[in-house]
This record gives C-alpha cells, sequence and structure tokens, in this order.
C-alpha cells in the first residue's frame, strides 16, 4: 500500500519532534514541506499539530485498548498510532480505513512489520469506541501545568488558556503601507483589521505567503501580541534589542524609530546570521552583534532597551503545541534566573531617565512578576512607569484602533504590568513590564 505524501511527511516531522532534532514550526518550513502540494501541505500540518496537540488525551485513548496499557512502545509504533488515533476522533472527514491502514503501512516502513498487527488491531478497537468519546482539552496537558495555571489564575480562566492552546491560532501579518495591503488583497487574499493595531491584519482566507509582497518582505507574520510588545517599547535615540532574534519586534523599533542607532544582539552564532540576514534586507540601518545579553558589557548606552527574553513558552501552546511536552515544573527556576540576569544587565545599560520594556511570552509568575520584583529590589533607583500612560499614549498616537486602549487597561495587573493571556484578543499570552531609572 502507498502511504500518501501528507501522511508520511507529518510522521518524520513528528518523529524528529519526538527525537528532539527540531520545532515542529521548523520542520513545517522545511524543503520536504515546501516541495508538497498545497492539499498536502495543508493536510500534514493539521496532522502535526493536531497530534501534538492532543497527544497527552490520545496516549490515553490509545493504552486503554493495549493489551499492556503500560508497555513501552517504539517511538515509530507510538507516532503511527498517535496518527491513526488523531485521524479516527478528531478529524470526521477522513475515511477510518484510510486513517488505519496507511498508519499501519508506515509502521511497516519503519521496521516494525511485526508491531504493525497491534497497530492495525489498537486502532480497529479505537474507530470501534469512538463514537461519543468528547476530548475535554484540560486532559490534553500535563496535570501539573493546569494545576499551577488553576492556582494562579482561577479554575474557570485555566480552562478557558486550555481551549486556546487546542485551537488554530489565527494567522496574522504586520501591513503597514496601504499600497502593499492592496497588493495582498488582489490575489483573493482576505485580510481583516487588527483587534489590537492598526498595523495588524488578520488573515481570513488565501496564501499570504505566495505572494511576492510576503517573499520580499513587505508584508511578514507576526503575532498581534508580539507587535504590541514593540509598540510598547515606544521611542529612543539609542536603542537596544538585548534578544533580538527572529527580528520582527527589531524590524517595528526600527520602523517607528528611523533616525535612531539600534543595536540587535543575538546569543546564538546561527540565530544572528539567519537576523543579519533579515535585517540587512529591511533595516540596513539595524546593528547586528553577537553577544549574551546577560552578560552586556555596556553601561549607559542606550536609553531604550527592550528585553524580550527567552523564556517557557507556556503563553504560546497553541502554536507551539510540543512545548507542554518539554516542560517540567523546575525548568521556571531555570529561566528565572537566566531572565533576572539578563534584566540586571538591560537596567545598568541605560543611563539615569532610560527606560526598559521586559517582556515574555510565560504564563508563569516566576518569569514574570517575580523577575521584575528581583530587579527593583537590585536598582534602587528603578521603579515602574504606569502602564495605563503608555497605551494612552499609543491610542492618541493612532497606534491602536478604536476601544483597544480600554481593554487593554483591563488587563493591567494591581502591580502595573501588562498581561494578555491566550485568547483575549486572539494572541498569544504575553507579559510585559515597563522600567525606569531614575534620574540623580
Amino acid at each position: 500500500m502507498v502511504v500518501s505524501p501528507a501522511r508520511k511527511a507529518a510522521f518524520e516531522i513528528l518523529l524528529g519532534v519526538e527525537r528532539g532534532r527540531a520545532h515542529s514550526d521548523d520542520l513545517l518550513r522545511g524543503k520536504a514541506v515546501a516541495a508538497l502540494s498545497a492539499q498536502d501541505r495543508h493536510l500534514t500540518t493539521a496532522l502535526v499539530m493536531g497530534v501534538l496537540r492532543w497527544q497527552i488525551w490520545l496516549d490515553q485513548q490509545i493504552r486503554a485498548h493495549l493489551d499492556r496499557p503500560k508497555a513501552k512502545l517504539d517511538p515509530e509504533v507510538q507516532i503511527a498510532l498517535r496518527l491513526g488515533a488523531f485521524q479516527l476522533l478528531q478529524m470526521e472527514r477522513i475515511p477510518a480505513h484510510a486513517a488505519i491502514d496507511e498508519s499501519v503501512e508506515l509502521a511497516k516502513l519503519a521496521g516494525h512489520r511485526f508491531a504493525a498487527r497491534m497497530v492495525n488491531a489498537v486502532l480497529r478497537k479505537v474507530a470501534g469506541a469512538s463514537r461519543g468519546v468528547a476530548a475535554n482539552p484540560e486532559a490534553a496537558y500535563p496535570d501539573w501545568m493546569v494545576d499551577r495555571w488553576a492556582l494562579s489564575y482561577g479554575a474557570e480562566t485555566a480552562r478557558l488558556i486550555c481551549t486556546d492552546g487546542q485551537t488554530e491560532p489565527v494567522t496574522t501579518i504586520r501591513v503597514t503601507d496601504s499600497r502593499v495591503e492592496e497588493e495582498l488583497r488582489q490575489p483573493g487574499i482576505e485580510l481583516n483589521s487588527g483587534r489590537l493595531l492598526r498595523a495588524a491584519r488578520i488573515v481570513a482566507g488565501g496564501d499570504i505567503s505566495a505572494t511576492a509582497a510576503f517573499r520580499e518582505g513587505r508584508a511578514r507574520f507576526q503575532d498581534e501580541g508580539s507587535q504590541l510588545i514593540a509598540e510598547i517599547a515606544g521611542p529612543g535615540t539609542s536603542i537596544l534589542d538585548a534578544c533580538a532574534a527572529p527580528g520582527g519586534k527589531a524590524l517595528i523599533l526600527a520602523e517607528r524609530n528611523p533616525k535612531a542607532r539600534i543595536v540587535a544582539c543575538e546569543a546564538s552564532p546561527q540565530r544572528l546570521a539567519r537576523l543579519r540576514e533579515r535585517l540587512t534586507a529591511r533595516a540596513g540601518h539595524i546593528e547586528c552583534r553577537l553577544g549574551d545579553a546577560a552578560a552586556l558589557s555596556d553601561v549607559d548606552a542606550f536609553d531604550l532597551v527592550l528585553a524580550d527574553v527567552p523564556c517557557s513558552g507556556t503563553g504560546t501552546l497553541g502554536r507551539n503545541p510540543e512545548i507542554r511536552h518539554r516542560l517540567k515544573p523546575e525548568d521556571f527556576v531555570r529561566h528565572s534566573e537566566r531572565q533576572a540576569a539578563i534584566l540586571h544587565a538591560a537596567l545598568r545599560a541605560v543611563p539615569p531617565g532610560g527606560r526598559v520594556v521586559y517582556s515574555t511570552c510565560s504564563l508563569e509568575p516566576e518569569e514574570n512578576e517575580a523577575v521584575v520584583a528581583k530587579a527593583l529590589k537590585g536598582h534602587q533607583a528603578a521603579r515602574i512607569l504606569p502602564m495605563q500612560d503608555r497605551i494612552a499614549a499609543m491610542s492618541a498616537e493612532g497606534i491602536l484602533v478604536e476601544e483597544a486602549a480600554e481593554r487593554l487597561t483591563s488587563c493591567i495587573s494591581p502591580e502595573g504590568h501588562l498581561r494578555l493571556l491566550p485568547g483575549t484578543f486572539g494572541t498569544d499570552g504575553f507579559f510585559v513590564a515597563l522600567l525606569e531609572k531614575a534620574g540623580s
């Protein structure tokens, strides 16, 4: 039996993710997927993201039909089972025979001919028991993760976070030129207004990546919450983007501050090379620098620093579902220590009167409020700037869409930080704090 290109590609990507070779997003944008037909690309993406989002729940359904539920399965066999079960339980338009037969064939092609009989038997049982099987979004996450969200935000909000993470994120682009927007609409692409920013557009139909505007960098994919972080940073004459890759926020800083000196810093040589290539093509005046943001030697060198720090990414689980399978509770302490070091260096890099924007795409207090509190304790001259004032200024400057200022203000915490929970505005989850070093 011949396995469809989409299922074969999905199997290889899921195997790569399982073995820790790469992130699903990187593999889905790779050459192998790009060579597929548009229909096969869409199916590959749906299979990969669906399996990763529902993996914990799928494993529960599969193991209920194993003769030895606690038996350790080879990765190839496990992925063939997950692919088949996902199609049977979550994709109504896929014929059961196609889901089962091709999963069996994938196990055979991976060298597990004997186990293929087990794959066939288990998936037939799953298909027979699939009527009335309801997928609870909370069952798609580790229990400890749901419990900590319930503790931080309440049980109802935790359920909403889980539900949002199981849905396909909206596709958002940044368009600052009306001529580019008109060009994009020509091939039949449907664009809706952003929910927060006037420069954001939500793609409601069509393939942006096939357009000349996208290929030439005049339109780019960027979550609206990510765009908002760079907009909150605001004006500056000497600006540091301390953790710049992949570069979307640096491009907005350059767009809003065309005459400023801007330095984009990145610790990974490979990521720096990609960052330099991207920024040079679109904003040649940005200086790209190899360096660890936690070990910055600059003192009083910038009047604005954006510290969008590496984090657990728990605010992006709809877009990066495999994070939930890799993350452990003890990881937050490790992240927090590095984040505090970066924020400490960022505060040293600004003079009195200088500003630092600290942000993460994490929902976890250890990576957010705790890091800011530690920084304030270690820098007596630092203080929190009122987020309400910056939101009001953005509204007055025409950066925000109508009524966005009021909605954003409602998301400010008692400490003065802005938190966007997943699903609130159709964005990923973000945390932002504005800090200023007091004058001497």
